[in-house]
């Protein structure tokens, strides 16, 4: 075994063999010559060995998986401070490091396993913690982790087994930030809102194109994430990063989004992300979020030194200065409260984004590609070769917005709509409820051509549709939520609850029913009063003259006609395709108490 070790030790990085003589710290990983992943219990177990060993570990759970098991959490911390009120106390920058979301893409915690020790354990990196406290989840999809074979990530080289991307109920965790399906997602959302990190990283190996960079990253930009807080991150943050991280052997690049995957010449996209995924939703939050993205067909150790890397090196530029990026997230997050405490009809929240036309011309070290025909498909196919070529490639780089809505003081929700109302608590959302019933003007809106997605996607029918605005005095009865937008999640609540956003409550299928008719006219009923309703409006006997003379399809189908002049008498349900959400525009006195 001794000789094995020390075999190994002659090809690993130097993040690998830098502190290997003593052997009781070599972690499964190191021990199989970066070849092998552990297990979940052998994780867990390597966790708890470090808590053992040093006063500044603490190891915990902050919730369950489907399949029952632990979601473990490491925190690491010189002063003890493993609550987060204690470590608000200490001043110091909170940083969540989160690995195996896709549990086949498992380097961050491999890498994550060798940081813990290394500083809080041998303490070769023990100065990491003088401005830092370190929250790691080692394993976040504990249970497709555990589906464990060498055949799941067939892009992947190495390691020789891993976990499935997604999780027991086959969704994923990744796609689940806002809708909140997956008891682990849930989970997940209370310790951010708990812990409030400072800066969140989130370890993945991409899928995609062939080049030369080990490692690939992508960050959020304004305006969906604050100004203020990107100016941070592309002005401080980065550019003492790279720096570091190139320095230490890699080659490291943002995330590669081509416009078209067989050339290139075309150029590549800036990533924006919509708050399902952990970045998007970091940024709803004003935290700034890294997403790591080792390359797929870069050896497994390669990838996992790659990944301490860029961890290190941002745990160091984070910890010299604690104060500036918590001023700047809580900067940010006192600019949330403010928009949403006086309604300005003028003043709109992005919603959905863009990458516009203009771009500047980057260099991008790539494979010379060669095209020729597949004798399988029959079409023309792209082979990498590993001859290397340097390109200058335009990068589109500009964030436009596409839809926005204005910011209401408020939003009431009734309260059968309890998923709906549950969801937005583990999202951390502030809540009140009416304690009588109370009729109130408020803004809301009616669906048109509603179309449901006919395949599931991620366990729901999604549904789109366009809107039309209304304005309406509703009854809300007791009990009902009313959701203040003047609070540091005001980002999340409108994402939420405006159906224009990309995950809205709307768009995931929360709202499903209010788009069935449950009250219907018999036909010898309705052709009689069909008669009467055109006989005395001449404006609804020319609309529907005008829609039978247009739509063919409607022309001749009866039950359609008779069903639209339903729809148009006063037996029509008024609920039906009617957002039940009101948003309040004017200062309304509210009889309420807090939800707890």
């Amino acid at each position: 075994m001794r000789i094995h070790l020390l075999l190994a030790a002659l090809f690993l990085p130097p993040a690998l063999s830098a502190a290997r003589n003593d052997t009781t710290w070599v972690t499964d990983y190191e021990r199989s010559g970066g070849m092998k992943t552990p297990r979940y219990e052998e994780t867990l177990a390597y966790c708890r060995k470090c808590e053992r060993a040093s006063r500044w570990i603490r190891v915990t759970s902050f919730g369950k998986s489907p399949q029952g098991r632990d979601l473990p959490l490491v925190i690491l911390s010189n002063e003890r401070a493993f609550d987060p009120a204690s470590a608000a106390r200490t001043g110091k920058t909170v940083m969540l490091i989160q690995s195996g979301i896709h549990a086949g893409e498992i380097d961050g915690k491999d890498a994550s396993l060798m940081l813990i020790r290394d500083i809080a354990v041998t303490k070769r990196l023990s100065h990491l913690l003088d401005g830092a406290i370190l929250l790691f989840v080692p394993i976040f999809n504990v249970d497709g982790h555990e589906r464990f074979g060498p055949y799941n990530r067939i892009n992947q080289n190495g390691p020789e087994e891993m976990g499935w991307r997604v999780n027991a109920q086959n969704l994923n965790l990744n796609r689940d930030y806002m809708k909140a399906d997956t008891p682990e997602m849930r989970a997940m959302l209370r310790l951010f809102a708990d812990w409030l990190p400072d800066l969140y990283v989130d370890c993945h190996v991409t899928d995609g194109i062939d080049f030369q960079y080990d490692v690939t990253y992508a960050v959020e930009s304004p305006p969906y994430l604050d100004p203020g807080v990107s100016g941070w991150v592309e002005k401080s943050f980065l550019p003492s990063v790279l720096p570091l991280v190139e320095k230490s052997g890699h080659k490291i690049f943002m995330y590669v989004f081509p416009r078209e995957d067989r050339d290139l010449s075309k150029g590549i996209s800036a990533s924006v992300s919509t708050p399902r995924f952990s970045t998007g939703y970091a940024a709803l939050q004003n935290r700034p979020a890294v997403l790591i993205e080792t390359h797929m067909l870069k050896p497994y150790r390669v990838r996992v030194d790659a990944t301490y890397q860029f961890l290190l090196a941002m745990i160091q530029v984070v910890g010299r200065d604690p104060s500036e990026l918590r001023r700047i997230v809580r900067k940010a997050d006192a600019s949330v409260v403010e928009a949403g405490s006086a309604y300005h009809p003028a003043r709109e929240f992005p919603l959905t984004f863009g990458v516009g036309a203009k771009s500047e011309q980057r260099l991008f070290l790539g494979y010379k590609q060669v095209t020729e025909m597949s004798p399988l498909t029959g079409s023309n196919r792209v082979r990498y070769t590993k001859d290397t070529v340097t390109l200058s490639i335009p990068l589109f780089d500009e964030i436009t917005v596409t839809d926005s809505a204005t910011i209401p003081l408020a939003y009431v929700i009734p309260p059968e709509w309890t998923p709906v109302i549950e969801r937005l608590r583990a999202h951390g959302v502030h809540m009140e409820r009416l304690k009588k019933e109370a009729s109130l003007n408020v803004e809301s809106y009616a669906f048109v051509d509603v179309k449901f997605r006919e395949r599931p996607f991620e366990g729901r029918h999604a549904v789109t549709y366009d809107l039309r605005p209304i304005r309406e005095t509703r009854p809300f009865p007791a009990g009902s939520i009313v959701v203040r937008t003047s609070q540091r999640t005001g980002k999340v609540i409108l994402n939420l609850l405006e159906p224009g956003g990309p995950d809205s409550f709307v768009s995931w299928g929360f709202f499903d029913a209010i788009f069935e008719q449950k009250e219907y006219a018999e036909s010898y009923v309705m052709e009689d009063v069909g008669e009467k309703l055109i006989a005395s409006d001449p404006a609804l006997k020319k609309e529907y003259e005008e829609k039978v003379g247009s739509d063919t399809s409607f022309a001749r189908n009866p039950g359609m006609r008779l069903n639209w002049l339903y729809q148009h008498s006063p037996w029509r349900d008024p609920g039906l395709n009617v957002y039940p959400v009101g948003r309040l525009t004017s200062n309304v006195a509210l009889d309420t108490e807090p939800v707890r």
